[in-house]
Parts: structure tokens; sequence; C-alpha cells
């Protein structure tokens, strides 16, 4: 039987860098998880187990902390830029994918008499919300997409759900005026491996957000189709967005057995099941 070696690639994955960055007054604290993927021709060493092409993974590992010393100093993408740059050097190395993904940490605040100031040097973490970033770094093809997780958002009105298609087993009654809450994720592509990311993230979710409390959903689609335009606009930057907005339901509790009328006041919050709802736009 004819067989042959039509796919592979490996590397590390869950390196997690915390770095310490001392500035003179105050101390900066990044969290970052990488994982580096590495593409190249690694036939031998599946068919004949010669390895004298394969990078340990070890290595790799040894590699992103040795780099994070000096080069995790800004944004993710360009510590992922400078990463894929450096592997790509290595003759046996076709093609390097690398994802990072960033936990926010922000100083707490204490009490300096009847001031609340930033302490220099203690962290709280920030939020569940993360930054991520996934770079296909090869000798023909370069991409970067930066992204955002986890980001929890909800508003109490200007969100309905009405006028659907219903069939045989439909229950579910027209609403004009519920809780909208999501646990949005989103990544966007660049045109370039040159750009500002630190203030393209910022515009991006920033335009994002204000869409989400500004518009008049009719439906979690409605709302996320103008926020991926809102995104597109927020910058030139980038080609397209891709969100997913799962529905997290607050359900209204039926107040009516104990003879108490429920206006938009009682509900219910549920973790499963719940509804999926994704997008991608493109400019």
């Amino acid at each position: 039987m004819a067989t042959k070696l039509s796919f592979s690639r490996y590397g590390k994955s869950a390196v997690r860098v915390v770095k310490l960055i001392k500035h003179k007054t105050y101390h900066e604290f990044r969290e970052v998880n990488v994982e580096v993927l590495i593409l190249g021709d690694f036939d031998k060493a599946h068919k004949k187990g010669d390895n004298t092409s394969v990078l340990p993974t070890d290595t790799v590992k040894n590699t992103i902390f040795i780099l994070a010393k000096d080069h995790l100093t800004g944004t993710i993408e360009e510590f992922g830029l400078h990463l894929a740059k450096y592997f790509m050097k290595k003759k046996q190395v076709e093609g390097v994918e690398i994802t990072l993904e960033e936990q926010p940490w922000n100083r707490v605040k204490v009490s300096k008499g009847t001031r609340k100031v930033q302490d220099p040097y203690t962290y709280g973490k920030a939020s569940q919300e993360k930054k991520t970033c996934f770079i296909e770094f090869g000798k023909k093809k370069k991409n970067i997409r930066s992204g955002i997780s986890e980001l929890f958002i909800l508003k109490t009105t200007k969100s309905g759900f009405s006028d659907f298609f219903v069939d045989d087993y439909t229950t579910l009654k027209n609403t004009e005026d519920r809780i909208f809450c999501t646990c949005m994720e989103t990544e966007w592509e660049y045109t370039s491996t040159k750009a500002d990311f630190e203030k393209d993230r910022e515009s991006i979710r920033q335009a994002m957000l204000d869409t989400f409390a500004a518009h008049d959903s009719l439906s979690v689609q409605h709302t996320l189709y103008a926020m991926g335009e809102a995104a597109l606009k927020a910058t030139k930057k980038i080609s397209e967005i891709y969100i997913s907005m799962p529905n997290k339901h607050n359900l209204l509790v039926n107040l009516a057995p104990f003879g108490l009328e429920n206006n938009n006041e009682v509900f219910v919050g549920t973790d499963d099941p719940f509804g999926v709802i994704e997008g991608t736009i493109t400019r």
C-alpha cells in the first residue's frame, strides 16, 4: 500500500510567560500564553525516525522565554512576529503558526489620605477578557489575526426578538424588551503585518461596545452585523472581522401563580443550553 505524509506540524503549546517590566516608578506585569507550531519537510522523522532536522519542542519553549526577555515589551502581535521571524531563519522551517493569548492585569487602587491612587507594584486581574493573536508566517504567506475573547457584555433594554419563523415545535414567545447578555469572542484579519496594533485593538473594541450599547436590537444577528460594520469603519487596516455572540439567557420568572406581576424585573439566569450566533463581516 502506497502512503504519504500529507500534512504535519509540531511545536510547543501552553507556554505561560510571566514578564515583569521594571520602570523607574512602577512595575508592569504581563501574562501571555504562547503556542508555536512549526511546518516544514519532516518526512524523514515520520517515516524513518531520522530526527536530524527536528528542532526539539523543549528548545521551542526555551526560545519563547529567551526572546520574551528583550522583545515582550509591546503588543502580543509584535512579540509574535519577532518569534515567527526567528524560527523562519531555520533552513528546515517552511512556516510558523503562533497563537498568543494575554490576560490583562490592572494596578490596584489604594488609599493615600483622602485619595485613591494606583499602587505601582500591586495588581488585580482585570476581568476574564483576554487579548488574542494568531500569526501564520511562511515564505509565501504572512497573516495576522488579532482578537478578543471572553468579553462579557449585557444591556437591560433596547433588545427584542419577534416575528421569527414558527413551526410545530416552537414554544418561544415574541418579546419586544429583554435582557441581552453575551460572552463575545471576536477576531479580525489585518491586511498587513505592519499596523499600530494597540491603537487598532482599542478602536475596534470601543466601536463595537458603543454600537452594542446604542443599537436598537431586533435580534442578536442584527446587533452582531452592526458591531462588525462599526469595527471595519474604526480602522482601514483590517479586511474582515469574525464575531461570536452566544446568547446567555435570562428568562422571565412567572410570578402569576403568586398573584404578582413581573414587569421585566425578576429573571432566572441560565448557563445552558444557550443560543450560538456567529458571523463574519467582510469589507
